[in-house]
């Protein structure tokens, strides 16, 4: 099931795990505690040259400045309207190395772009782009941006009886309408950053309205409380490739029980990306605890489905 997975120390480290947890014997760990959490940028699905959302946003945000000028010359606006997706990308790898300025500036924009909407008529929209946007670098449709062996790892590790989570600081309602689609994970199984819902009713019937408000910045420290908080388990596998990961890989597993912590090492410029920036202190961390770091160049066959 791990046919994406070259042989190597990443793959033997999963198996050897996995075989040390369904068998009976000190390290053996009932299903319904069996819980795997994964991070979604850059784990699961390519962060390069700019988040998948952020692509989404940018084509948004530019419609919004089409409609007004006086929005065309301010960021994140400018940077929208001329394409530049190096400016959004630039906000994030700062934002993991310690600079929020930006990042700031851009989620200030992007608190009003759905201002009562229904998550409904959001879905839709999401699911619209799905449908259509390509990857502006690989040439091929978003929906085939999923890493192959990633997905290969979560069909594994249900087949022995593990939960799997999504975990990101990424748009939980963003998410959630392809989830299920490319990754078989349904939409109840997402965590992530999120915008205030208001519910209005009337005549018998209500819906939820997207609020110009952050409710939930699902990154670093945040994700073991949201796990916590939603899932009621620590897990005991996690996923990550960045800083904004190092604290869900930290909880992930107690002192003296098995668990599982791998890094996804983005070294591979010829089929993907080669790139360490925003994930520094996780690499650091990996190497100062034992964590497993993969090599998407050395550990992954292939990295993207046909």
């Amino acid at each position: 099931m791990l046919d994406g997975w070259t042989d190597g120390a990443a793959k033997s480290a999963i198996v050897d795990f996995v075989a040390r947890v369904t068998a009976e014997g000190a390290d053996f760990v009932e299903p319904e505690a069996r819980v795997a959490v994964f991070d979604n940028d850059g784990t699961l699905w390519c962060e390069k040259p700019a988040y998948i959302q952020l692509d989404f946003l940018v084509r948004r945000l530019a419609e919004k400045a089409a409609a007004d000028s006086e929005l065309a010359d301010r960021q994140p606006y400018l940077a929208a309207a001329t394409g530049d997706l190096s400016w959004f990308g630039g906000a994030i790898t700062r934002h993991y190395q310690g600079d929020d300025a930006d990042l700031k500036v851009l989620a200030g924009a992007v608190m009003g772009l759905h201002q009562s909407m229904t998550v409904e008529a959001h879905a839709a929209l999401i699911a619209e782009f799905f449908a259509t946007a390509m990857h502006p670098t690989l040439e091929r449709p978003y929906q085939q941006c999923v890493y192959t062996p990633m997905v290969e790892l979560l069909r594994y590790l249900e087949a022995h009886g593990f939960t799997c989570y999504i975990v990101s600081g990424g748009g939980r309602d963003f998410m959630r309408p392809i989830t299920s689609t490319i990754y078989g994970i349904p939409p109840e199984r997402i965590v992530g950053s999120a915008q205030g819902l208001k519910f209005e009713g009337a005549d018998g019937h209500g819906d939820l309205l997207i609020q110009p408000a952050l409710d939930i910045w699902d990154d670093g420290p945040e994700k073991p409380v949201r796990i916590w908080s939603r899932i009621g388990r620590r897990p005991i596998p996690s996923a990550g490739n960045s800083n904004g990961d190092d604290e869900m890989l930290t909880y992930s597993g107690r002192a003296g029980h098995p668990s599982l912590r791998l890094l996804v090492l983005h070294d591979d410029a010829e089929r993907e990306f080669a790139y360490t920036a925003g994930a520094e202190r996780a690499l650091e961390h990996a190497a100062e605890y034992g964590w497993t770091v993969v090599s998407m160049r050395d550990d992954w066959a292939r990295v993207f489905g046909a």
